[in-house]
């Protein structure tokens, strides 16, 4: 370090710094670049090799992250020469150019992770709502042939990033996590709050074909016009309907739940001729609700549903030839909907395989690079940057049911008596929305009529052995004394009531959302959600609509406007997407220091880098019930654990119903009731087991009351949730202890199996299941990819098969795909009603042999914190396959309630017996006392 300093002390003596000499210095924990353009390039170390790079001006003036909690504390060694300034630290390496600032960071192999292409790196001064930002891009890897994940939840069937583009924008369904990670051994975390642009930096542009339009009132053919685009996006836009088709479309107005007073059916048909000025892939996004099709040359590419409310982007690709027409044919049934069709043209290759994120409006070029030998090691970077997850109770664990909505709160328990009754397992039930009285949004208070005693309500929930969660919005009427409040300190938005947008409920009520940037706003927040519902006893907290989302189908330009923050001034451009952090960890802050020994349970709609500190849960939205809509659930749920967040869950039966299964259409009832089943047994092997959605009811026992089968499958599956619960509730533990992650894509496991690379449709459930969800309507076998480096037992017949290759998986209606890795050791508990049963009850430790393998069981309490305290209990497990011995090791540890002995019984798979691997009882059983025993097979 002395030598870079005394080098960089004769070069400023030998050559005066100018415009067109780069120089170095050094500062805390790193060094500063000012390069011959006169751009500063900070970099600073971190005690595990990870790097913050910020360029700018001025670094010292980027603004405080909201993600990032841990400051800089590496001690690198610095090094420097007339071209190049470098920090090294034990894990990796950085180094900057002096002339141009290009960074290239390096492992401790001196193997190069990222190498900028240094004249991409853009600061454009943009000017947002008066006040000064600059937009900002990076560029690295061109040319790449890595493997990229994470970003958050994208429901798009995007699994490896390399060649995709994504936009961090939050939605409804889409969850902007900046954070990237790489099979190189590396991630970057953007630090950046505006819409951000992973891959091309340039918006997609509305698609221009010379396209023809037909809008048909019924069979009639209303009108016919040419038109430039396709655009009717957002509810701006409907005002764009020509008077003769808009019988069917005049009452699109509010953006919600709205019925119009149309009596035909209609459709419009856009038909067109694009011809491409650059060969390659052209890339395409179709916004829509209701019901629409894509043709190109008469071949269907696209067909989707969405409800109309929430419509969202769907993407496809064309591999077109420069100067060669195709033929376009958009089909649509509006029905009070919204549609866009959007393109963009190819890149050159070094450009689409690269790394690259844009964003609209920042202080500098700010972000993070860290380095880890696995994908698991970026994991746990990440949480040491942004935060540690908090361990969630053991009963949140178990199977959650919810409606949308349970009315009353007779109604409620009813459902929860019905399972206890049918001795079908659950542990958690919800109540949704609009318990309120109809006008009272944001009072957090309950209709007398309806719910006459809430604090009776939970009490008795848990009489009946399980909990209790209940939705709270960041949503208020303005006349409400909670909205009053938040009002008079300059705590709520004014620009939505401004606008006069009204909701959906009852004649619309103007409505808004408190503004939870300031410490102060988010106290009068808790405070309000604590007297009214923390003091009843709830158990967990639904936070719904965090995006936010105060008026579907706004344009973006629009919702940012109106989420500017009145407390501190900032733009919403400039913060768009951080919106459900601040506001998640106001209310897990006040959680803790209301029940300080309780561990808090939140689940939010929309997240952001660092969410997962605030003891949040991520679900995916409002999704359709369609069989597309199930497969892209893989994708996102695997990508967003990817992304540091480890508890995440979906609708299971999806949210948003077609007509034909709303309205229980005796046709389409096989269908529904197979799209539920294959949901669930996906949900069965979420991190999160839930149940949610619109009408039709979603309860076991009620929906398959008539078919018997249904019930079986439906209820194995809840039953073997609960004997795995032992084994889940290790990797739940191992979020906290290790910074694991417990829905993987199978890259974080088979790094070095390329093939593993690009699966989006299966993921590793811990490190030993193999899930392979069913997403098509009558199929009874499916293909699924078998990662090479390892064995697989099937779990529904016990057979052996090789890694490496693809396999034909049984895929009766009422099971699913499931394998195990040979060398697994997976512990299961007995059948039980809830997580409360027997907790420390007789357990069974399955082996499957053809490797070694351990696993270290936890146990706990359940519900306190005592785990931060160390008051836990890890029995370690280890298989020799050698020598064919299992090896129960001492008890390391204790807490209370802590069982002083416990049965436990062994079964050695891949002994030739055919049937599900899960329902074979032990051929072995010992009284386990805590000290260690070894047992040969």
């Amino acid at each position: 370090m002395g030598r870079g300093i005394v080098a960089l002390t004769l070069l400023a003596c030998l050559w005066p710094l100018s415009a067109s000499a780069g120089s170095v210095r050094q500062v805390p924990h790193g060094m500063e670049v000012t390069t011959d353009a006169g751009e500063k390039v900070r970099v600073l170390a971190y005690a595990d090799g990870t790097f913050r790079v910020t360029v700018a001006d001025d670094p010292s003036a980027a603004p405080q992250s909201l993600m990032v909690v841990h400051e800089a504390d590496g001690e690198p060694e610095f090094r420097d020469d007339a071209k190049t300034a470098s920090l090294t630290m034990p894990q990796a390496r950085a180094q900057v150019g002096l002339s141009d600032g290009r960074l290239t960071v390096y492992n401790a192999a001196g193997e190069p992770l990222l190498d900028e292409y240094a004249p991409a790196r853009m600061l454009t001064p943009v000017t947002v709502e008066g006040q000064p930002w600059l937009a900002t891009r990076v560029q690295f890897n061109r040319g790449t042939d890595e493997g990229l994940y994470g970003l958050g939840q994208h429901q798009n069937r995007q699994m490896n990033y390399n060649g995709e583009d994504v936009e961090l924008a939050q939605h409804n369904m889409a969850i902007a996590v900046p954070y990237l990670l790489s099979t190189r051994g590396y991630g970057i975390l953007w630090d950046n709050a505006s819409i951000t642009r992973v891959g091309d930096p340039e918006p997609y542009e509305l698609l221009k074909a010379n396209w023809k339009a037909d809008y048909f009132l019924g069979e009639r053919l209303a009108l016919s016009r040419p038109e430039p685009l396709i655009d009717y996006q957002y509810i701006r836009d409907q005002a764009r309907w020509p008077e003769e088709a808009k019988a069917a479309t005049v009452a699109a107005t509010t953006g919600q739940n709205t019925q119009g007073n149309a009596t035909q059916p209609q459709r419009v048909v856009w038909t067109g001729s694009f011809t491409p000025q650059a060969s390659g892939t052209h890339k395409f996004r179709l916004y829509s609700s209701s019901y629409a099709k894509v043709f190109v040359d008469d071949r269907e590419v696209l067909s989707r549903w969405r409800q109309n409310w929430n419509p969202w982007y769907h993407n496809f690709e064309l591999d077109l030839e420069a100067g060669k027409p195709v033929n376009l044919r958009v089909e649509w049934e509006p029905n009070q909907g919204y549609i866009a069709l959007f393109h963009a043209d190819p890149l050159p290759p070094e450009d689409r395989h690269s790394v690259s994120f844009a964003s609209e409006a920042g202080k500098a070029i700010d972000y993070y690079v860290v380095s880890g030998a696995s994908m698991d090691g970026l994991v746990a970077g990440y949480r040491r940057l942004t935060g540690k997850a908090p361990m969630m109770p053991r009963w949140a664990y178990g199977f959650w049911q919810s409606r949308q909505r349970y009315e009353t709160q007779d109604l409620l328990l009813g459902v929860l008596r019905q399972y206890r009754e049918a001795k079908i397992p659950i542990d958690a039930i919800v109540q949704d929305w609009f318990y309120w009285p109809e006008d009272q949004w944001g009072s957090h208070t309950f209709d007398p009529k309806r719910f006459p005693d809430p604090a009776a309500l939970v009490e008795q929930v848990h009489d009946l052995d399980a909990r209790i969660m209940i939705s709270v919005w960041p949503k208020f009427y303005p006349d409400t004394a909670n909205g009053k409040e938040l009002a008079a300190r300059n705590f709520l938005y004014q620009r939505p009531l401004e606008a006069g947008q009204k909701d959906w409920v009852g004649p619309g009520y103007l409505n808004t959302f408190y503004d939870p940037y300031t410490p102060e706003a988010r106290a009068i927040y808790f405070r309000q959600m604590r007297e009214a519902l923390v003091d009843k006893g709830f158990d967990a907290w639904w936070m719904d609509a965090t995006e936010p989302d105060w008026h579907s189908n706004l344009s973006v330009e629009e919702r940012a406007f109106q989420m500017t923050s009145p407390a501190t001034g900032t733009p919403g451009a400039a913060i768009f997407n951080s919106y459900p952090l601040p506001h998640a960890e106001g209310v897990a802050e006040g959680l803790r220091a209301a029940q300080p020994d309780r561990r808090p349970f939140i689940l939010t709609r929309s997240g952001f880098g660092g969410i997962q500190r605030a003891s949040a849960a991520l679900w995916s939205g409002d999704v359709a019930a369609r069989w597309d809509d199930l497969r892209d659930q893989v994708s996102a749920g695997a990508n967003l654990s990817i992304s540091g967040i480890p508890n995440w869950t979906h609708d299971i039966g999806g949210f948003a119903l077609e007509e034909r299964f709303s309205k229980e259409q005796p046709e389409a009832l096989p269908e529904w009731r197979e799209l539920y089943l294959r949901w669930f047994q996906f949900g069965a092997f979420s991190p999160l087991f839930r149940s949610h959605g619109e009408y039709p009811f979603r309860e076991t026992p009620i929906i398959a009351k008539d078919d018997p089968a249904m019930l079986e499958g439906l209820t194995y599956y809840h039953r073997l949730r609960y004997r795995l619960l032992p084994y889940i509730y290790t990797l739940a533990a191992g979020t906290w202890f290790e910074d694991g992650t417990i829905m993987r894509p199978l890259v974080m496991s088979f790094p070095g199996d390329r093939r593993a690379w690009n699966v989006d449709d299966e993921y590793l459930f811990g490190p030993a299941l193999l899930v392979a969800p069913v997403s098509e309507f009558t199929a009874r076998e499916r293909k699924v990819y078998l990662p090479a480096g390892a064995g697989w037992f099937e779990a529904e017949s016990g057979r052996r098969l090789e890694g490496g290759q693809e396999v034909t998986a049984s895929a009766p209606r009422e099971r699913m795909p499931l394998f195990v890795k040979a060398g697994s050791i997976v512990p299961t508990g007995r059948d039980v009603q809830s997580t409360g049963e027997e907790p420390q009850g007789p357990l069974t430790i399955h082996v499957f042999p053809g490797a070694d393998g351990s696993f270290s069981l936890y146990e706990d309490q359940g519900e306190d914190m005592g785990y931060s305290r160390g008051e836990f209990a890890r029995i370690p497990l280890v298989w020799n396959d050698a020598a064919r011995t299992l090896t129960i090791g001492a008890r390391v540890g204790r807490f209370p309630g802590m069982a002083a002995t416990r049965r436990v019984g062994v079964v050695v798979h891949g002994d030739g017996r055919v049937g599900a691997v899960f329902a074979r009882e032990p051929s072995r059983w010992v009284e386990y006392d805590g000290t260690a025993t070894e047992l040969e097979f």
